[in-house]
């Protein structure tokens, strides 16, 4: 009988130090997500937001587990996805068959171009002001790895860049329309994208906002290439946008493969390999991640040397000429 009542005893103790420690950690991940939800831009943001769409998109009320959410089952993103390609290539299809003459659309690729790169910049704006406040309080380290830097604002603002992966697939439908060639990398890169920012969603990966925040940036100056071009206005940083991608899968590829490494030998190689703690994340999502990204890097730099490096050569070439002649 007295065992019993030790044995009681402890696991009572027991209960009652889970508990503490659950409710700590709870209490934790609340007062960094109130903490976000006061950044002076994300309270005019959801302010804007929730009046806009007559409270029925509250950015400080988003929850990614909501099934009433578009595009939050994996069975839904494969089928856009899939009806993506279907569209694209169905449709170069049909067009070149029927010889129908191309779409000019002109005003439609202005208002689209200018509304990514607008919409691309208050992501960023509000991303930047989400993330800098954890590196300078917690450091680089535990914004990447931390489940704690994986606040509510965040993930909000996460699940926003993600639904815009699938508005940018307007891309691509404007140039089959335009009968424009379509290569390998663009209509891989969107639709891996898309898959992409899914997946770390779901599997949690804090290091998220190290390829969305650049992926962001990205986007501000490439959009606003695209709208200018469409409007016949030619700019001397055309180059630099290809250069800044590579550049920043680069950075990507840094900061995931580190979160990977640090993942396996935690959870693996705990004993044997040298770490400095646990990343948080799935397996799966961290692995894609680093698959997605390598292979982005490998497209932009082959990408980069078939158009811009040929062009140079081009016009070596003929300007060698010019001074033989």
């Amino acid at each position: 009988m007295a065992t019993d009542i030790v044995t009681n005893l402890v696991a009572s103790t027991t209960d009652d130090t889970r508990l503490g420690h659950s409710t700590k950690i709870s209490s934790t991940i609340d007062s960094f997500n109130s903490i976000g939800q006061n950044r002076f831009v994300w309270y005019h943001f959801n302010s804007w937001v929730s009046k806009i769409t007559n409270s029925h998109f509250v950015p400080n009320n988003f929850d990614f587990n909501n099934e009433q959410l578009p595009l939050t089952s994996l069975s839904h993103v494969v089928t856009i996805i899939s009806l993506y390609y279907i569209l694209i290539f169905g449709g170069q299809f049909l067009l070149c068959k029927f010889q129908i003459k191309p779409f000019k659309f002109d005003r439609l690729s202005k208002l689209h171009n200018l509304a990514l790169s607008a919409t691309s910049f208050i992501l960023l704006i509000l991303m930047v002001e989400q993330i800098l406040p954890i590196i300078k309080s917690n450091g680089i380290y535990f914004s990447i790895c931390n489940k704690n830097s994986w606040n509510q604002p965040i993930v909000t603002l996460y699940y926003l860049n993600y639904i815009v992966k699938f508005i940018e697939f307007i891309d691509t439908f404007l140039l089959v329309l335009k009968q424009k060639k379509l290569t390998f990398l663009h209509t891989y890169h969107h639709g891996a994208t898309a898959l992409l920012c899914y997946t770390q969603l779901v599997g949690k990966t804090s290091v998220s906002w190290v390829p969305i925040s650049l992926n962001l940036a990205i986007h501000v100056l490439m959009y606003w290439y695209y709208f200018l071009s469409s409007c016949n206005i030619k700019v001397w940083w055309k180059q630099w946008v290809t250069k800044l991608q590579i550049v920043q899968f680069i950075i990507d590829i840094g900061f995931v493969y580190f979160v990977a490494y640090e993942r396996i030998a935690f959870k693996y190689f705990a004993n044997t390999l040298p770490y400095c703690g646990e990343c948080t994340g799935t397996d799966f999502a961290i692995g894609q991640g680093c698959l997605i990204l390598s292979s982005y890097l490998v497209l932009f730099i082959s990408f980069y040397k078939k158009i811009y490096k040929r062009k140079a050569a081009a016009l070596r070439k003929t300007s060698t000429t010019k001074k033989l002649v």
